[in-house]
């Protein structure tokens, strides 16, 4: 009786053990199975945003390249500039003349695609002509403005298909990149020697720095816009951002004693030009969406092209030129 009792045990026993060991498989499959789906699902609600490039890995991944490229080629642009700068107001006039040259070729580019057909062969001389004159005298700017003028005027004559947009365009180009770019030749010549490259450097690193400030800033606590329909990157917090970077480049400038400039002289310097640096970048954003375009060119990849890069040097430099000027720093 007791041998029957543990036989049937046993048998009982053992179909219970096999159903437990093949169960065990089961539910982890169905576990595996439950992970993948809820993977799945999530990577599903998630794909609009994977295609909009709204992931915060995109949006991380996208910034950091943005930024190393907009760096590596910025640090090009800053070194030539620099070498330029201590190799003598010859070398500083020649480069500042290429500039002139480049920026006035992308913004006939820009007025081109909106309907306009300027005159480029008087434009870009006269571009080229402006700071190279500053070398010879710095009174040869008025003479060729007045050239331009008779210049552009007798083309119109002669053109029958010429209006007075085109005309204006023609001017307007070299006025605004070669005559103000001219600017830094003007700073540069007032001492040939450091102090003069040191200012220069000064000037242009101001306007640089407000820049970087500015981007910097405003990409990452900018919440109010300044100009949303020209620029709708463009916020006030970046605004202030960039000019207390143009100001600390001022202040050092005090520090170092740089041809005896004073700090209520730093303060204003660096005030009007982060300011005008700002207005001169909402010009050209101006001028690129009358054309409907996002960039004046692709020389600096990260900036586009060199009228994106310069078109806040183009105000903030003359402006801080003037300053000094009349501060008697030159």
């Amino acid at each position: 009786m007791s041998e029957t009792t543990e036989h049937d045990d046993r048998s009982r026993s053992v179909p219970a053990d096999g159903r437990t060991s093949h169960a065990q498989p089961q539910r982890d499959s169905i576990n595996l199975d439950s992970t993948i789906d809820s993977i799945e699902s999530k990577r599903a609600l998630k794909e609009g945003e994977r295609v909009r490039g709204d992931l915060k890995g995109q949006k991380a991944r996208g910034w950091t390249e943005k930024l190393i490229t907009r760096t590596t080629s910025g640090a090009i642009y800053a070194i030539t500039i620099l070498v330029c700068l201590f190799l003598g107001p010859q070398a500083t006039a020649l480069l500042v003349a290429a500039m002139s040259w480049l920026c006035c070729s992308e913004f006939f580019r820009i007025v081109r695609m909106s309907g306009r057909m300027p005159n480029e062969v008087l434009g870009l001389a006269a571009s080229v002509a402006f700071p190279i004159s500053v070398l010879i005298h710095s009174a040869l700017l008025i003479f060729i403005i007045f050239v331009l003028v008779v210049a552009v005027g007798v083309w119109y004559v002669v053109t029958p298909r010429a209006n007075i947009g085109d005309v204006a365009a023609t001017v307007f180009g070299p006025l605004y990149t070669g005559l103000m770019l001219s600017a830094v030749v003007l700073i540069r010549v007032c001492d040939a020697g450091v102090d003069g490259a040191l200012l220069t450097f000064g000037v242009m690193g101001s306007v640089w720095i407000n820049d970087a400030f500015a981007y910097f800033v405003g990409s990452r606590l900018g919440r109010h816009r300044l100009a949303p329909r020209i620029s709708p990157n463009k916020s006030w917090e970046g605004l202030i951002g960039g000019i207390v970077g143009s100001l600390l480049i001022w202040v050092i400038m005090v520090i170092v004693g740089v041809r005896g400039i004073t700090l209520p002289l730093a303060i204003l310097c660096g005030l009007a030009s982060g300011v005008a640096g700002v207005i001169g970048d909402l010009v050209e954003s101006r001028i690129k969406r009358g054309a409907g375009v996002k960039d004046s060119g692709n020389l600096m990849p990260g900036h586009g092209g060199l009228l994106d890069r310069s078109d806040s040097m183009i105000f903030g430099c003359m402006t801080a030129y003037f300053i000094l000027l009349l501060g008697g720093i030159l």
